[in-house]
């Protein structure tokens, strides 16, 4: 078997990267492009013994990049940044024979993000500052100490930003990382590989391993050397990771879930709404913020039903390398029958499709919209993770707020209103880490992402970022006892 595959006239190493060499596995899996099953290659499916292998070479690599520089830290980073715009259309185009997200999207925006990452990071590296004050006469010196080996752990919906968005800070941070692809979409954490060493990173500060779930999973979040666990899934893996890490008390950031809210008030301008609303459709619905929940007022529901239904109507589902497609494939079979189940389930419930309600030819869901559903459903409770979208309305903006609030996530809301000051009362009642008021997915690296609830633990971006990465310090001295002052 060869060690490399071509995808899109592209060379993909398929073994780990591990201490600064490309590490071969006894077992492989295969990876399958869902745009048409194709059969990609085989991926080394690592196990415990490269999961310890990648550990001991991000504890070994740690002190040497601790004490790195910071400005040293950051020009590696920015190198990271260059190598990664070189390569754009490389990364573009195995990204979405991968996972099947559109290439213009890839091209276009989620690309120059991952190099955004880098650059982002390393600059707020340089900018952070030191708070420093005095309690009775001493003097409090506040640092930022790198914590030690991390373990990221990725998914598949948009694998190389989400891993950068981790990745990036981490090692800004001076920790080392073992980072683990979700197997549905390894292959551009292996470019990264090559990129980072490229750019000068030195060996054991960055390793990839691949593997399915918990063969590898375990023996990563569960190793006593790792300092740090960054997780972006689900939630029952989430709870599994959770308790991997509790024998060793190590520390977790979670993104999990959503079942994000869209209230739609009367008094919004309807068209920006339904523009709102359709956008939710992005990445065939395997977007964890999605708004997939519509809560339109009943004043207005009959016609924005109608708008959506024409809009809707415009987008083209088909081979996401098309500059013309607007909906791609989902990801993988198993995930194409857990939407179809969903939906299936519902209409057997009572719901009704206004649009879609069943699969297209190969791995591809029709967008639908499922009406006359009721609160406590599965399928207004659950997230579906694909093209699907429930429609509900409401009298009240006191009964908008309470819907939107009643699920067991908090990841996200979307609010349409023209109406300022209701606006700012509503998102104030609203269980989200994010919302969006007349706009949607507008992210700022310097701002707090999170959930709430079972939607996740902690917070990244900016400062928050560094404080979970870093082990912060203070160090308190006093004014006295002092023979030299060199």
């Amino acid at each position: 078997m060869s060690d490399k595959i071509t995808v899109g006239g592209v060379a993909v190493d398929t073994r780990h990267w591990i201490g600064g060499q490309r590490i071969a596995s006894g077992e492989t899996f295969t990876d399958h492009s869902p745009i048409d099953g194709t059969a990609l290659g085989e991926i080394a499916r690592g196990g415990p013994a490269e999961a310890a292998a990648a550990v001991a070479a991000a504890e070994a690599a740690f002190p040497a990049w601790a004490a790195t520089p910071r400005a040293e830290r950051a020009r590696i980073l920015h190198a990271i940044a260059d190598g990664v715009e070189k390569r754009i259309e490389e990364l573009a185009i195995v990204e979405t024979t991968d996972n099947g997200a559109l290439l213009r999207s890839h091209r276009r925006g989620v690309m120059p993000r991952v190099a955004h990452n880098f650059r982002f990071f390393a600059d707020w590296l340089l900018q952070l500052g030191h708070e420093d004050f005095e309690t009775r006469g001493h003097s409090n010196h506040v640092s930022w100490d790198p914590a030690g080996p991390c373990v990221l752990i990725t998914p598949w919906n948009a694998p190389l930003m989400l891993a950068t968005w981790k990745v990036a800070p981490a090692l800004a941070a001076g920790d080392t990382v073992v980072l683990k692809p979700a197997e549905w979409s390894p292959l551009t954490a292996s470019l990264l590989a090559d990129i980072a060493a490229e750019a000068g990173l030195p060996a054991g500060v960055l390793n990839v391993v691949q593997g399915y779930g918990a063969e590898i999973g375990d023996a990563l979040t569960s190793h006593p050397d790792v300092r740090r666990i960054s997780f972006t899934g689900s939630v029952p893996t989430a709870k599994r990771i959770a308790e991997s890490a509790a024998a060793n008390l190590t520390p977790l950031s979670l993104e999990l879930g959503g079942k994000s809210p869209l209230l739609v008030f009367a008094d919004a301008d309807l068209d920006l709404a339904v523009d709102l609303a359709v956008e939710q459709y992005d990445n065939a619905g395997q977007v964890c913020l999605a708004a997939t929940r519509f809560l339109v007022e009943e004043s207005i529901a009959e016609e924005f039903t109608h708008r959506f239904v024409e809009k809707a109507a415009t987008l083209t589902q088909g081979d996401p390398r098309d500059e013309a497609t607007d909906i791609g494939p989902n990801i993988h079979p198993r995930q194409l029958d857990k939407i179809d189940g969903f939906v299936q389930r519902a209409l057997a419930a009572g719901a009704r499709a206004v649009i879609g309600g069943h699969r297209n030819d190969g791995q591809y869901y029709a967008p639908t919209l499922l009406t006359d559903v009721a609160q406590d459903s599965e399928i207004v409770q659950e997230e579906v993770f694909g093209p699907v979208l429930t429609l509900q309305t409401f009298a009240t903006e006191e009964e908008a707020v309470r819907l939107a609030n009643d699920t067991r996530f908090g990841l996200a809301a979307t609010v349409a209103t023209g109406d300022r000051a209701r606006s700012e009362r509503v998102t104030e009642q609203l269980v989200a880490g994010t919302v969006w008021v007349n706009c949607f997915f507008v992210r700022d690296l310097q701002a707090p992402f999170g959930g709430s609830r079972l939607s996740g633990v902690g917070r990244e971006g900016g400062t928050w970022s560094f404080d979970f990465y870093c082990d912060l310090k203070n160090t308190v001295t006093a004014p006295k006892g002092w023979k030299h002052h060199g």
